[in-house]
């Protein structure tokens, strides 16, 4: 047996330990090969779940339901309301934890409207070291990790996304919209806006892997580090600072370091990230 089949027939095993499961489902390529993997096993006693915020960028909503058409994967599109969570709305180190709580609270009500008995995300086994506070209210609700149960990471993921003919296997990482606001800075519609219209400016000039981190008046542009030569030459750059301000954005700046996950966390006082490692290790 190939390291493939190996790795896949581990999965498969572990979906078939359950006998109605529910995915949280984002359109990202671990959500997306899990709820792909899990409709072969299952068939019609799973279903995909995912939550239409602010938070979503609409091309993001509009993919994910797409693939999940392509491929006849049972789905529900869920309303929730972290925006009226004061804890959520203040944006601090724990913004994601309020988040997922929300997302896991809805999604376990609606389990109980439909008989479902489990609910899985899209954790892989390279997930666990990093700051994620969502994986905290995933465990606090005792979702189930697939992925990471099967021994798989990221770069397997996307092998087996590849092998099974998936769309999403190569597509970049993208977290929700406010992930890119400073912390501190309150989440509101209007700033969720602003990146999302920014973003998508961006991406329609040939930016892949772009980032806009929202500073107030200020927008601080992540490009993948393979574009920065190209970002930098003028008639590019006055390009980008024009699209931006269109946005909204008063002032536009160039982050030298170049697109990277995460980045706003560097900020964070080391007793927020220690306090989540302590959490996630219990």
């Amino acid at each position: 047996m190939s390291e493939f089949d190996r790795e896949r027939e581990a999965l498969r095993a572990v979906l078939r330990g359950h006998e109605r499961l529910m995915v949280a489902y984002s359109g990202g390529v671990d959500s997306a090969y899990l709820a792909w993997e899990a409709h072969e096993v299952l068939g019609e006693r799973m279903l995909a779940v995912i939550a239409d915020s602010p938070s979503l960028p609409r091309k993001e909503l509009a993919a994910a339901i797409a693939f999940a058409e392509v491929w006849g994967i049972p789905l529900r599109v869920m309303q929730t309301l972290e925006m009226e969570r004061e804890d959520y709305v203040k944006n601090d180190g724990q913004r994601c934890f309020h988040c997922k709580d929300e997302l896991f609270v809805a999604m376990e009500r609606l389990c109980g409207e439909l008989g479902f008995g489990a609910i899985a995300y899209g954790r892989n086994v390279d997930d666990s070291g990093d700051f994620r506070p969502g994986q905290r209210a995933a465990e606090m609700h005792r979702a189930v990790a697939p992925l990471a149960e099967a021994g798989l990471g990221k770069d397997a993921v996307r092998g087996l996304a590849r092998a099974a003919g998936l769309s999403v296997w190569d597509k970049p990482a993208s977290a929700c919209l406010s992930s890119r606001l400073e912390y501190g800075r309150p989440v509101s519609r209007e700033a969720l806006l602003q990146v999302e219209q920014a973003e998508d400016a961006l991406h329609e000039m040939g930016f892949k892997h772009v980032r806009v981190r929202h500073h107030g008046e200020l927008a601080r542009v992540e490009l993948d580090r393979a574009a920065l030569a190209e970002g930098l030459t003028l008639v590019v750059l006055d390009g980008i600072t024009a699209a931006v301000r269109r946005a909204g954005f008063v002032y536009v700046t160039l982050d030298t370091q170049g697109y990277r996950s995460g980045s706003m966390n560097a900020v964070l006082p080391v007793e927020v990230l220690l306090g989540s490692a302590r959490d996630h290790a219990s």
